[in-house]
């Protein structure tokens, strides 16, 4: 089993047309194991991106560090594969050329990177479609095109930064149970971010969530609703739960909870 480590992280961006710093994040211990599914959740400013960023390499933390199985990272590796909210395809190659991109880094003869291409497209459930452009396919298959690009390189890790959040309600349903079964079948330790309470307790085994000024963890809760989802339970019954109700009032509270203490 691998474990990422963000081991006493801080960050300071020095602030546009000055010197000073500003701390972004704060003290940041969290690890994150490849059977794990981990979702961290807070306000806009919170470092949420920037905390991913770190695990990305990124961006390099003004103190601590970043570990993969007990090596410390020294920038990005094919060993943690980030999707983005924009899915960032190439639109000059096709779905299986944007694909087989990172084997082709790799060194891998054309003629198996086109035949793993062509395997990853067809796990993330698009048989068939390696030849079409980009602009063909709607939001929702690229981004699967995007996550089938991130595991061709056989990452320990993948770090999603908010990859459902451009696409319309009913597209981000089917994606999170997209996403779930990938990191179930994968076995590869996932790092979601996200702005959704309803996201982040469907999918996490754990929720983190970072309170802004300076960005730091102030929960850390196991779930298993996403174990619910997996054995064929809807969202719909899923978020019906008493459970999930409770839950979802602690984590609102909890993120908004600064906000309140301004307010009095």
């Amino acid at each position: 089993m691998s474990i990422l480590s963000l081991q006493s992280l801080s960050l300071d961006y020095i602030e546009t047309g000055s010197r000073r710093k500003r701390r972004v994040l704060e003290g940041i211990n969290l690890h994150i194991a490849s059977d794990e599914f981990v979702v961290v959740i807070g306000r806009s400013g919170s470092g949420k991106t920037s905390l991913l960023n770190l695990a990305a390499g990124f961006t390099e933390p003004s103190e601590g560090r970043v570990l993969v199985d007990g090596r410390e990272i020294d920038g990005p590796g094919a060993d943690r594969a980030v999707v983005f909210q924009d899915d960032a395809l190439y639109p000059w190659l096709t779905a299986a050329g944007n694909v087989a991109l990172p084997l082709k880094l790799q060194g891998i003869s054309k003629g198996e990177r086109q035949r793993r291409a062509a395997d990853l497209l067809a796990k993330v459930g698009l048989d068939g479609t390696g030849d079409k452009n980009i602009w063909e396919l709607s939001g929702g298959m690229r981004q699967r095109v995007g996550i089938a690009r991130a595991l061709a390189s056989g990452p320990r890790f993948l770090l999603l930064d908010e990859p459902l959040g451009a696409l319309d309600a009913l597209t981000r349903s089917h994606m999170q149970q997209f996403l779930l079964n990938v990191w179930a079948e994968s076995k590869t330790g996932a790092l979601l971010i996200t702005h959704s309470i309803d996201e982040a307790l469907l999918l996490a085994t754990r929720v983190i969530v970072l309170a802004p000024n300076p960005g730091r963890i102030v929960a850390n809760i196991k779930t298993d609703f996403g174990g619910a989802l997996l054995d064929n339970k809807s969202a719909k019954e899923i978020k019906a739960l008493a459970a999930f109700k409770s839950l979802h009032d602690e984590l609102t509270a909890l993120i908004h909870a600064d906000e309140e203490e301004i307010a009095a």
